[in-house]
């Protein structure tokens, strides 16, 4: 057995990434289309929002 195997690790393993780059794009991209759908000016800045935060990953 390895060190690894037999004393138990303080850290937790490394997360993994729950979306691709494609993901992201994906996602921006039905943003932009629900934003030219929507009328409701508090939605529409959210949605802008959100289009933008996703925008800073890719």
């Amino acid at each position: 057995m390895t060190d690894t195997e037999t004393k138990p690790t303080s850290e937790p393993a490394r997360a993994r990434a729950l979306f691709s780059t494609a993901d992201f794009k994906l996602l921006r991209a039905a943003l932009e289309s629900h934003a030219k759908a929507t009328e409701d000016q508090a939605t529409l800045r959210k949605i802008t929002d959100l289009h933008h935060r996703l925008g800073t990953y890719n």
